[in-house]
């Protein structure tokens, strides 16, 4: 079975129908349902709505003001959503084999 197959095995197992779930490599989450995925689609758009909203001479100060502090906050928004609708962040290489 090669990965990709394993993944979607992985993220289709998933019973208590969160919308993150661990990632089955390394540490954080990946999306398991389609609220997953719109609320991945969402902070990408607002990812990418700050950046092309940036001048082409902007100084540092009103970058940091008008695009580097709300992507930080999309960020934290975007850990806070996982971390509460998804499975419980840890460490794993693969599938758990009990």
């Amino acid at each position: 079975m090669n990965i990709i197959q394993e993944y979607i095995e992985y993220l289709k197992d998933n019973p208590k129908g969160y919308w993150f779930k661990r990632k089955l490599y390394g540490w954080g989450w990946a999306p398991a349902r389609t609220q997953g995925w719109l609320t991945l689609a969402a902070y990408i758009a607002g990812v990418l709505f700050f950046a092309f909203k940036a001048e082409e001479n902007i100084s540092l100060v009103n970058a940091s003001r008008e695009v580097i502090a709300p992507i930080i906050i999309l960020t934290i928004l975007l850990s806070v959503v996982c971390y509460e609708t998804g499975e419980k962040p840890k460490w794993q290489w693969g599938k758990r084999v009990d």
